[in-house]
This record gives C-alpha cells, sequence and structure tokens, in this order.
C-alpha cells in the first residue's frame, strides 16, 4: 500500500511537472508571437528575432522547467531521466544558436542586398559573411556533440578531448586530409582577400557566369546558360581567372563588322551613335567606330561601346550589331563583303579577266 501511494504521488508529480514544462513553452511562444508582430523602428535585428527564436527558445524553456521540476523516482533511474533531459537541453541549444547565426545572416542580406547596379560593397560583405557562418555552424555543432559526449561517463574522456585537443585532432586529420585543409585555408584567404565575391561575373575554364555559393571546399559558378560548375575552392587559388566585377562592374563590349573597301566609315560611326542613344543599356560613357585591320578582301570594323554591367553590354553588342548590318544592307548594300571580277582588254598585262 505505501509502495502504490509512493508511486502514485510521484507520478502525479512527473504529470504536474510535464504540465508546467508544456505552459512554460506555450508561453515563450505567446510573448515571441506578439514581439515578432510589433514594428520595432530601431531594430530590425528584434523582429528576425523573435520570428525565428520563438521555437528554440519554448524547447529550452520547456526543457530546463521539466529538468528542474521532474520527481526522483525511486523506480527508475534518475540519472538516466537527467542525462536525457540534458542530452535534450544542449540539442535545444545548438538549435538556438544555429538560430541565431540564421537571424544575423538574414540582417546582413536584408541591409545589404545585390539587386541594385552598383553593389560592391554589398558583395564584399555577403561574401565574407557566408563563410564566417558556414564556420560558426561547423563549432556550434562540434562543440554540441563535444557536450554531449560530456553527459556520459564512458564517453567523457573522448569530450573532453574533442574540446581541448582540437589542435592535435587537426595534425592527424591534416596528414589524411591534406587536400580538403587546402581548400578550407583557400576559403578563408578568398573570403578576406576577395579575388571574387557573391554574384561576381567571371569567366572560368572558357565558360561566363555569376559565382552564385561560396562554401567551405567549393565554389558554384552559375553559367549563363543556367547550368552550374562546380569546382573546388583552392581552383581559384592555383589557377588564373577572369573577373570582369572585381573592382568595378562597367564593361565595354566590342562588335566586328567585315565589310567591302567601299563602306563609307563616317557614316557607320554616326549611325553607331544614332543606335546605342535608342538602347538603355548604353551607359552613355563609349562608342567609337574603328578600322582595326585590313586584308586584300574586306576591311574590319570594330564598334566599341560601354555599359553598366556585364549583361547590359551582351544585350547592347546584339542590338548594336543586328542595328548595324540591318543600316548597311538598306543603306550601303554595295559596302558588304563580296568578290569582285573585272575585265581587262586582250594584250593588256594581266590576261583577259581578273578576279578579287
Amino acid at each position: 500500500m505505501q509502495a502504490f501511494i509512493i508511486s502514485f504521488i510521484h507520478s502525479h508529480q512527473a504529470s504536474t511537472s510535464l504540465v508546467a514544462s508544456a505552459l512554460a513553452a506555450a508561453i515563450i511562444l505567446v510573448l515571441f508571437s506578439i514581439a515578432a508582430r510589433l514594428k520595432w523602428k530601431r531594430s530590425k535585428f528584434l523582429s528576425t528575432f523573435f520570428s525565428l527564436q520563438k521555437w528554440p527558445t519554448a524547447a529550452i524553456s520547456a526543457l530546463i522547467t521539466l529538468y528542474a521540476t521532474f520527481p526522483d523516482v525511486r523506480f527508475i533511474d534518475a540519472a538516466v531521466i537527467e542525462r536525457l533531459i540534458g542530452v535534450a537541453i544542449i540539442i535545444a541549444f545548438v538549435w538556438f544558436f544555429l538560430r541565431l547565426v540564421a537571424v544575423l545572416r538574414e540582417i546582413v542580406f536584408e541591409y545589404f542586398p545585390v539587386d541594385k547596379k552598383d553593389n560592391l560593397q554589398e558583395r564584399k560583405v555577403r561574401t565574407q559573411f557566408q563563410y564566417i557562418q558556414y564556420l560558426l555552424t561547423f563549432i556550434i555543432i562540434f562543440v554540441g556533440i563535444a557536450s554531449i559526449f560530456l553527459l556520459f561517463e564512458s564517453l567523457r574522456t573522448l569530450g573532453a578531448g574533442l574540446l581541448a585537443s582540437a589542435g592535435v585532432i587537426g595534425i592527424v586529420v591534416a596528414f589524411a586530409a591534406h587536400q580538403t585543409l587546402a581548400n578550407l585555408l583557400a576559403g578563408f584567404q578568398i573570403a578576406f582577400a576577395q579575388p571574387f565575391r557573391i554574384d561576381d561575373v567571371v569567366v572560368v575554364e572558357g565558360e561566363w557566369g555569376r559565382i552564385e555559393e561560396i562554401t567551405f571546399t567549393y565554389v558554384v559558378v552559375r553559367i549563363w546558360d543556367q547550368r552550374r560548375l562546380v569546382l573546388p575552392i583552392s581552383y581559384f587559388i592555383n589557377n588564373p581567372f577572369q573577373n570582369w566585377s572585381r573592382t568595378t562592374t562597367d564593361i565595354l563590349g566590342t562588335v566586328f563588322l567585315y565589310v567591302d573597301y567601299a563602306v563609307p566609315v563616317e557614316r557607320v560611326r554616326e549611325e553607331l551613335l544614332r543606335i546605342v542613344r535608342q538602347s538603355d543599356a548604353w551607359d552613355g560613357r563609349v562608342a567609337k567606330v574603328q578600322v582595326t585591320d585590313a586584308t586584300e578582301l574586306t576591311i574590319t570594323l570594330r564598334a566599341l561601346v560601354s555599359a553598366r554591367d556585364s549583361s547590359d553590354a551582351w544585350s547592347l553588342r546584339c542590338f548594336v550589331r543586328e542595328r548595324l548590318i540591318s543600316f548597311l544592307q538598306k543603306e550601303y548594300p554595295d559596302s558588304l563583303p563580296r568578290l569582285r571580277i573585272e575585265e581587262r582588254e586582250p594584250g593588256r598585262e594581266g590576261g583577259a579577266a581578273e578576279c578579287r
């Protein structure tokens, strides 16, 4: 009878503890939901924090309440329950800190948008923070796993070793995975020296594209036709590549035309100015026509135009090429490349006919 009463009391206390933890979680959810809906005029951080952190904070509150109020059930090993709750608390804190990093990411991306023309500073900050985000995520998970090991007697030595001997482990790992370590070091160099940034326009392996993602070990380049080129991050340290937006997004574009010697170059120059003024892609800086080569059959005209970025430059080049060809076809068809046949009188030097 006494055992039954004790069991009943403990079960009642356990139920009360569970209700208290659920109530604590509910209170946190309500408070954070209300706070997230408030208009924080001075701090975008608080609005994002309350929105993303309500569930991790509710879990932490519920678990701590449960740990503090759960009764000492004699017929169950209390140490087992304490360790299980301890593991859950550590996991909840890991979740909380990962969400905190996500909050910081949202704030950084909010204050440094890249959807504008002159976004050099924004891309610089985003590139640095993205690498820092990966590093913080690794550290948080690493410390969380080591802390869980410390809760168990048989794993405590391993957990302490993870926390205290990370440098020694790093040396051992370096021998087994030197290429991965090289990529990590290259990642640090790229994140802070910044030979390229997120959304930079690059030419790599003969492919034109934009830097889409930078991770610990690889870089993703989004090619113009929506393909993805994935390269180890150390590639950019050991190999040359073109960066078209390293310091500024302004760029020059060229259009080559192969025409007859009879083409009126000055009229082509005038037409080029008229054409570029019709395009929103032209930034108003450069619009020139030059004769860059001459062969026995044709001359080469190079139209040089400027644009705000590489995407506009490509559109402007296509627009100029189409309009100049149409102009020559309509106004000066004799200026298009052709093969001439000239007849000469018999007996004169060169024979009866000559082709050129």
